[in-house]
């Protein structure tokens, strides 16, 4: 099934609820979205000559226009090639030259980087423009939905290239819908009236739980800024309501901040579901206590498996009174329900409950592989498993705790050493605002501990004060060797840290 029918379903079942928004303001309801995407498809099939399997690319920032190109894609039975739209030009031209894409929707501001990419002007649809308006407008007859098997690709994702070339992940409509189903399950329910706010970048994980608010009639709030905000989330969730945001942690963190200096209203936020990175335990605390503790929900995934590895419900972290509350809390949640987890030593064995390993994942959530990399897919998919490089530990309940990626283990005079359970720690300082734990080579250990860190109020502290704090809490071996304090850590368009930077 292509997973556009969706769309195609809301257009007809809910067909004056409203669809896009940009601020508070309704652009279209959904029997317009659904009448303009069919009209784009049939445009890419018509104008460029887009078959079924081909791929297209879209360059873009957050804009109304998003969803319904994202989706004209797939009704037409091609391939959507979400690209981040921070990338420099060398990077999106080799995205472009690796997927084939045959045609680039771009939106205006970013036009000359795709142009500078080597994109075909011929070929190059800008998102707003007279010939995109004339793009959405229907020329005869409605164009169908184009049926696609479950294991065709729906979309080819590639992942940051933080450790070399991006890998493209082939995400299929099956894996896609098994996710849409798993945010129902574990994540969050749709009801009447909710509306995503789309604050961090619509070519991530954002942009994937577009199919769930689909496939209810849910609204879709695109800021006016584009991006996120927190006095604009603030407002948003005050006028346009039952609002459900996509956050990595540090945009929580920002968003929390706001809240507690501002005393703002927050009742008009429904769901903060949180991901792409460690939510420490002090700053979920806070958080719950801000916000509110019915309000957060916790996913891990990876592109290798949409937004679906595990999930730690609103139930759970609301559960304050349970014994292993705390050690719940820290974790990254239990199994989702369309997918199965297994921790594994490096023999592939699985590892009883408590002991630490490698975080393996199957179920139809999983891709079939990467793009032209059959040797990249053999090393990540073994035996129908997929190999996270994720460390991590389940307990006798089933929850999962993230201790580091494979890569960010530091081995120091032959122990491991896990830069997380050190970052916990030090933020537990007042006057450490944020933390990044790297190990760095050393002639005698092998390598030794690095704790880069930015300072909250009142400026950075004397070594010993942290000396001192980590003697209290973990084994001396982990506290780090060095600290060095910066005017801030170096991240991506999703506010993940960027280790490999700090290593140098």
């Amino acid at each position: 099934m292509n997973i556009a029918h969706l769309l195609r379903r809301s257009a007809q079942l809910h067909a004056h609820q409203p669809a896009v928004l940009q601020g508070d303001r309704v652009l279209f309801d959904y029997q317009t979205l659904g009448a303009r995407t069919a009209a784009l498809a049939a445009s890419l099939r018509t104008r460029y000559g887009v078959l079924p399997g081909d791929r297209v690319a879209i360059y873009a920032a957050n804009a109304p226009e998003y969803l319904e190109a994202l989706h004209a894609i797939v009704w037409a039975g091609a391939v959507h090639v979400p690209v981040n739209y921070k990338l420099h030009a060398k990077e999106l031209a080799y995205v472009l030259a690796d997927s084939g894409a045959r045609v680039v929707l771009v939106s205006e501001a970013l036009h000359p980087a795709a142009r500078d990419a080597g994109a075909d002007p011929a070929a190059t649809l800008v998102l707003g423009s007279a010939d995109y308006q004339h793009a959405v407008q229907q020329h005869g007859a409605p164009m169908p939905v184009h049926d696609r098997a479950p294991d065709d690709i729906a979309s080819l994702f590639y992942t940051s290239g933080t450790t070399g070339r991006p890998k493209g992940v082939m995400q299929t409509h099956r894996n896609l819908l098994a996710m849409t189903a798993c945010y129902f399950t574990d994540v969050d329910d749709v009801l009447p009236g909710d509306a995503m706010v789309y604050a961090a970048p619509m070519s991530h994980g954002a942009g994937l739980y577009n199919y769930a608010q689909v496939l209810r009639g849910g609204r879709h709030v695109v800021p006016m800024s584009g991006g996120f905000d927190p006095a604009e989330l603030v407002q948003l969730a005050a006028t346009v309501g039952q609002l459900t945001l996509f956050a990595a942690p540090t945009m929580v963190h920002r968003l929390v901040d706001h809240v507690r200096a501002t005393g703002a209203d927050v009742s008009g936020f429904k769901t903060i579901v949180y991901g792409g990175g460690p939510m420490y335990a002090d700053d979920l605390r806070t958080a719950m206590a801000v916000m509110g503790n019915d309000r957060f929900v916790q996913i891990y995934g990876q592109g290798e498996s949409p937004m679906t590895i595990t999930a730690l419900s609103r139930a759970h972290l609301a559960d304050t009174t349970h014994p292993r509350w705390p050690e719940r809390m820290a974790s990254v949640g239990v199994a989702q329900s369309l997918v199965e987890v297994r921790v594994v030593d490096a023999q592939g064995q699985p590892m009883p409950p408590g002991d630490t390993g490698e975080v393996l994942v199957r179920g139809d959530t999983v891709m079939p592989g990467y793009w032209n990399n059959p040797d990249a897919t053999a090393r990540t998919l073994q035996a129908g498993w997929l190999h996270t490089g994720d460390v991590g530990v389940l307990d006798a309940d089933g929850f999962l705790t993230l201790k580091d990626r494979s890569k960010d283990v530091i081995i120091s005079g032959g122990s491991n050493i896990y830069p997380r359970e050190v970052e916990e720690v030090l933020l537990l300082h007042p006057q450490v605002r944020e933390v990044a734990v790297v190990g760095q080579r050393d002639a005698e250990w092998g390598e030794v501990v690095v704790a880069y860190l930015v300072a909250g109020e009142g400026g950075p502290v004397e070594d010993a004060v942290l000396d001192a704090l980590c003697g209290e809490h973990i084994a001396r071996f982990k506290r780090p060797k060095v600290y060095r304090w910066v005017e801030g850590l170096p991240k991506n368009s999703y506010g993940k840290v960027l280790k490999t930077e700090l290593r140098g």
